[in-house]
């Protein structure tokens, strides 16, 4: 009888620890990204003949390797779209190029593919933020990403092209498409100036949407010296992973503005 009791709790604890091994097995697998992420690059003549385009393409080859690759706390995305804001005409919609496009690239071969997408010698004269952001609603509906966190990375100056009293007029950027696309939507606007982002922040109407700002003479000290040890691999740059998640990814609430 002793012989079979001891015989049950063998069986049971080799069960325990199959059972046991599996669980942890499966609790050490990476979970599914759900990050949809869409980068916009303003390829206006005012931005494209500006200082700060090189510097912004540079950054987003930086800035894509390091969530393509999930590097540090780089959220690595589900779904990525990187299509150009504005075109030839109001309303005009514009190719999104998907993850594939720079999927297994490194730095300097997503760098190339933006400088091929975005050429500098192709100006459009219209800044059209409105027709990117119903693209991008579109695109979540169409592709059935609704209720999955949303990532909005613009590099542009900011500045809308319709005027009102000879001014840019903030007020008509319309974010309603994106406002019940999900719980999270957050737009990061980098390489506009501190005057047209303090507009951002404060005359573009919203209700949940989260909109985060950064000025292009911050934008342009991501390649500092103190951030980057030479020699070193990027994937081992832990100053500017955290350079990345201060002053690009930082975790901004809704501010209700009407």
């Amino acid at each position: 009888m002793i012989k079979l009791k001891n015989l049950m709790l063998v069986l049971v604890l080799a069960l325990f620890s199959i059972f046991a091994c599996d669980w942890l097995e499966k609790g050490e697998q990476t979970p599914t990204p759900r990050l949809s992420m869409f980068i916009g690059v303003d390829i206006s003549g005012s931005f494209i003949n500006s200082e700060y385009f090189d510097d912004s393409l540079d950054f987003l080859a930086h800035y894509l390797y390091c969530h393509l690759n999930g590097l540090d706390k780089c959220e690595v995305p589900n779904v990525l779209f990187v299509g150009s804001i504005g075109g030839a005409r109001e309303g005009e919609a514009k190719t999104f190029y998907p993850i594939q496009m720079f999927a297994n690239k490194s730095v300097e071969e997503i760098h190339a593919k933006l400088k091929e997408i975005f050429p500098k010698d192709v100006i459009n004269p219209f800044t059209d933020y409105n027709a990117f952001f119903e693209q991008i609603a579109l695109t979540v509906r169409n592709r059935n990403l609704l209720l999955r966190p949303i990532s909005v990375v613009m590099v542009s100056d900011g500045k809308p092209d319709v005027k009102s009293q000879g001014k840019n007029n903030f007020e008509s950027i319309d974010l309603d498409p994106l406002e019940n696309l999900a719980r999270s939507v957050t737009i990061r606007l980098l390489y506009t100036d501190a005057v047209t982002s303090k507009k951002w922040q404060t005359q573009v109407p919203r209700r949940r949407v989260k909109i985060w700002t950064q000025d292009a003479k911050v934008m342009v000290s991501w390649k500092d010296s103190s951030l980057f040890t030479e020699d070193q691999p990027l994937e081992e740059q832990q100053r500017f992973f955290e350079w990345i998640n201060d002053n690009v990814d930082f975790g901004v609430r809704a501010r209700r503005v009407r």
